[in-house]
């Protein structure tokens, strides 16, 4: 098996060049399956931390980058849509967020802001002792002690004791963002959700300040107004 990924047949949310090279690093085994981006990938090309994969599992092995509140030691660790990407020792935080397209990004937030991360919920499921696991979207799962939740609805969970902080459902009205299509990136508010009779993609009809336009509902994921970066800085 390979250990390198051509650039051309990268996901297009990955945040590459795809002329200048002919590989790239191929992202590890672990959480948004092929959507993620490794991180040495965000360190060398987005940030320009490092310069090569060496420096990388140096800074790695320093325990000075954090995501999600968790030290990493792979620089192929695949990071995706609404990871926490924290370096504490030079007091810089960033949220993975959609850009113009759906391709990814690094959005500047605050330390508080990065002591907790959203998740959409994909999935759910009693387990022993009554609770509800929930499965979100990069694949991890969370107990919540109640079945308040539903499938779509987005979440906001606590990077040290992984206990939910605030809950966004899905519905009409609700502030979301497009991750991917056509529309990826844009911000509004659900105006309409259309219900597909069968096993087809529910269409949604979300509202921004420059008109309406429609997706499908894997495309859009529920979030608060502190992620429209007006009150990141």
């Amino acid at each position: 098996m390979t250990k390198h990924q051509k650039r051309l047949s990268v996901p297009k949310s990955w945040p590459v060049e795809r002329k200048t090279e002919v590989f790239t690093v191929k992202a590890g085994a672990g959480p948004h399956g092929e959507e993620g981006v490794p991180l040495v990938v965000l360190l060398r090309d987005v940030l320009g931390y490092v310069d090569s994969k060496k420096e990388a599992r140096y800074a790695l092995s320093e325990d000075a980058i954090l995501v999600n509140g968790e030290p990493i030691n792979d620089e192929q660790r695949p990071i995706g849509i609404f990871d926490i990407l924290a370096f504490p020792g030079r007091e810089e935080y960033y949220r993975v967020f959609p850009d113009e397209g759906g391709r990814l990004s690094l959005t500047d937030i605050d330390a508080d802001s990065a002591e907790s991360r959203l998740g959409k919920i994909e999935g759910k499921q009693q387990v022993s002792g009554g609770d509800t696991q929930l499965t979100l979207h990069d694949g991890t799962n969370v107990i919540a002690d109640d079945d308040a939740y539903s499938t779509n609805d987005s979440i906001v969970v606590d990077n040290e004791d992984k206990s939910i902080v605030a809950h966004f459902p899905y519905e009409e009205g609700a502030l979301v963002t497009a991750i991917r299509g056509n529309h990826g990136g844009k911000i509004g508010e659900i105006e309409n959700i259309e219900v597909t009779p069968g096993s087809g993609s529910n269409a949604v009809t979300i509202s921004t300040d420059d008109g309406e336009f429609e997706t499908v509902e894997e495309y859009v994921v529920v979030i608060d107004e502190n992620f429209t970066g007006d009150d990141d800085e």
